[in-house]
């Protein structure tokens, strides 16, 4: 299955199928992410929410700093 990821495409890897799994998946399970599909704001109680093949996904995660 291939989606759009933050503008680009991504092809999931084999049993990634909902936003849980892919924030997992790209090592953002433990970060403070803001999750847009198909330009609709997910919100974390959702992220089992199924991904379905050519949806757009964009990604934005807080990096701390000065």
């Amino acid at each position: 299955m291939t989606i759009t990821l933050n503008g680009n495409d991504y092809k999931l890897p084999a049993g990634v199928t909902n936003i849980a799994q892919l924030l997992e998946h790209l090592e953002l399970s433990k970060r403070i992410v803001i999750v847009e599909v198909n330009k609709e704001i997910i919100q974390k109680e959702e992220y089992d929410r199924p991904i379905r093949d050519r949806d757009e996904v964009e990604m934005i995660h807080f990096v701390g700093g000065g």
